[in-house]
């Protein structure tokens, strides 16, 4: 059972339209500099359990006299496995000759990233799959962002994040310490619950009880 739900939460992460190309950059007409951003808000669960469904929440903040030129967010589990994955939540099993070496630590739900209030998705597509792009910031004003995620893979896992103002070289972020705005979460999934279910968007929900 508990082996059924995690496989049904990976198929709906390989069919999931998030973060597929809405309303980003593409790092075009980027004016080159540095733009001060900070992190006003950060929080994401310490304690999850496998089939449990957690929010990410950043809340940025554009500081600085002008427009950035794009809000970027990239995510990555740390460490080696991390590091080497393609997937923003997930890790390469350092297992070798694997048709499919990345594996999902958390699934991110469909239609999400999204801004916090809202019902439309967020976060475009780039050509770096933990690279979310959000778009122009204008000065002052803070973006509170949201990611959906069920988890599907026990142990410790530490989800590192960091915030650029654009996607080209030359257009950089920093904080009022002259250092890159970014964190870290560090969260533990545990065992399975057995009373929830998979639904139709691939989310989990509590089991339906029949009196």
């Amino acid at each position: 059972m508990r082996a059924a739900l995690v496989a049904a939460l990976i198929t709906g992460f390989a069919l999931s339209p998030a973060a597929c190309g809405r309303g980003g950059s593409r790092g075009s007409n980027e004016e080159a500099g540095t733009y001060p951003l900070k992190v006003t808000s950060a929080s994401f669960p310490a304690d999850q359990q496998i089939g449990s469904t957690a929010l990410l929440d950043l809340g940025i903040r554009n500081t600085g006299k002008k427009t950035i030129p794009a809000l970027i967010v990239n995510v990555s589990i740390a460490g080696k496995e991390g590091q080497g994955s393609t997937l923003p939540f997930g890790i390469r099993d350092p297992e070798p000759e694997l048709a499919q070496p990345d594996r999902p630590v958390w699934v991110l739900a469909a239609r999400y990233p999204r801004f916090a209030g809202s019902s439309e998705p967020a976060g475009a597509e780039t050509s770096n799959p933990k690279t979310f792009d959000f778009g122009p910031l204008k000065a002052g004003a803070t973006a509170d962002l949201v990611w959906k995620l069920s988890a599907v893979k026990a142990g410790r896992w530490t989800l590192l994040y960091s915030i650029d103002a654009g996607l080209n070289e030359d257009v950089k972020a920093k904080t009022t310490g002259s250092v890159k705005p970014g964190g870290s979460f560090t969260a533990r999934i545990s065992a399975a619950r057995l009373d929830k279910e998979v639904n139709g968007a691939g989310e989990l929900i509590e089991k339906s009880r029949e009196k």
